[in-house]
Formats: structure tokens, C-alpha cells, sequence
């Protein structure tokens, strides 16, 4: 997917259609690098994303997702 910057802003994405979930999901995700407060030390400092950075993790929780649809470990 291309995007129209190399950083943008959490709103801006929201814009493009993400979902506010899978955003919020990407930024608290353990061990990320591409997405950060503008100032960490203020509480409604603006999220920013790597696009780069996104993408990949975007692509691979697809792909996880396509794996376990794949081998049947869904709940039933």
C-alpha cells in the first residue's frame, strides 16, 4: 500500500480508512518501533507512525491471521 508520507499522524490514518482498533493495537503492541508520541511526557501528545514500519507489522498480522485461519485453530 503506498502512502502519501514517510511519518504521519494517527488522525491522518484514520482518515485513510484504518481502524481506530487495529491503530491503538499497533502503538501498544510490546517490543514496536515505528510508532511514538510526538512528546512522550505530554498525555495527549499526538501518536505518529512510520509508515515503512507499519506496513510491515500491518502485512505480517495479516499473515498471522491467514495461519491460524489456515490450520483450523479458530474457537469453536
Amino acid at each position: 500500500m503506498e502512502y502519501p508520507k514517510k511519518v504521519m499522524r494517527r488522525t491522518e490514518l484514520l482518515e485513510m480508512g484504518f481502524p481506530e482498533e487495529l491503530l491503538d493495537r499497533a502503538y501498544r503492541e510490546k517490543g514496536q518501533t515505528f510508532a511514538q508520541k510526538i512528546n512522550p511526557v505530554k498525555r495527549n501528545s499526538a501518536i505518529v507512525f512510520d509508515t515503512a514500519g507499519f506496513e510491515r507489522w500491518r502485512l505480517k498480522q495479516i499473515q498471522v491471521e491467514n495461519r491460524s485461519l489456515q490450520r483450523g485453530c479458530g474457537v469453536m
